[in-house]
C-alpha cells in the first residue's frame, strides 16, 4: 500500500459510526444506492454546524447516510430538503431519520428527477447545496444550485474523483467528463472560491460570493 492510500485509509477509518448509520448502510446495500463515505459524512456534519446552516437541500437521498450526517450538523431548528427519484429510497431514509430521532419535520423529502423538482425550489433561499446524484446531470445540478444558494451560501458535490478518474485525462467516458466539466466551471466562475478535498472519493466545497 502506497503512503497516499495508507493516509486515505487511515483518515476513512478515524470516524466511528454509531448504529444508526451503519443501519443505513446496510439498508443502502440492499437498496443498491453508494452512500457516502464516513470521511465525506462527517466532513458534511462539520460544514453544516460550522455555518449553522438552517436551510440545505441535498441532490440524491439514497437510504439517509448523508442526510443523518448533515441533520447532526444543521441548526436545531433546520429542515433539509432531499430529492431522490426512487420511492424506496426515501421509504428507507424516513426509517433511518426516525431511528437518528429527527422529527418528521426536520426533512422535506421530494420523490422526483433532480432536474423537475430543482425549479420549483426558492431562488437565494438556501445555507447550502449537496450534489451526490446522477454524474452526467452534474452539470446541471451546478446551475440550478447557483440559483438556489444565498451569497455567503456552500456548495458541496460529491464523488469530486470519481474513484481517481476524473484526474486522468485518459478517462473520458460519459459521468467522468461530466464531474470533470463541472469542476472547472466551478474553478472558472469568479463568484465562487472552491477548494477540492481528498475525503472520501473527492469532495469539492466551495462558497457563493
Amino acid at each position: 500500500m502506497t503512503h497516499e492510500a495508507a493516509n486515505w485509509a487511515y483518515t476513512e477509518d478515524f470516524v466511528h459510526e454509531d448504529r444508526v448509520l451503519l443501519s443505513a448502510r446496510d439498508a443502502a446495500d440492499e437498496l443498491g444506492c453508494v452512500p457516502v463515505l464516513p470521511g465525506t459524512g462527517r466532513t458534511l456534519q462539520i460544514l453544516a454546524r460550522a455555518m449553522s446552516a438552517k436551510s440545505i437541500v441535498e441532490i440524491g437521498t439514497g437510504a439517509g447516510v448523508s442526510t443523518t450526517y448533515i441533520l447532526r450538523g444543521m441548526h436545531p431548528q433546520g429542515v433539509i430538503t432531499t430529492i431522490d427519484v426512487e420511492a424506496e429510497h426515501h421509504k428507507a431514509a424516513k426509517q433511518t431519520l426516525a431511528a437518528g430521532g429527527f422529527a418528521q419535520t426536520r426533512a422535506r423529502m421530494i420523490t422526483g428527477r433532480a432536474l423537475e423538482v430543482l425549479p420549483r425550489l426558492t431562488d437565494g433561499g438556501y445555507d447550502l447545496v449537496f450534489i451526490d446524484a446522477r454524474k452526467s446531470e452534474y452539470p446541471a445540478y451546478l446551475q440550478q444550485s447557483l440559483r438556489l444558494l444565498r451569497s455567503g451560501g456552500m456548495l458541496i458535490i460529491d464523488n469530486a474523483l470519481w474513484h481517481g478518474r476524473v484526474p486522468d485525462p485518459a478517462q473520458r467516458d460519459a459521468d467522468t467528463t461530466a464531474i470533470r466539466e463541472t469542476l472547472k466551471a466551478v474553478r472558472n466562475n469568479e463568484n465562487l472560491t472552491p477548494t477540492l478535498l481528498p475525503s472520501g472519493d473527492g469532495l469539492l466545497v466551495a462558497i457563493k460570493d
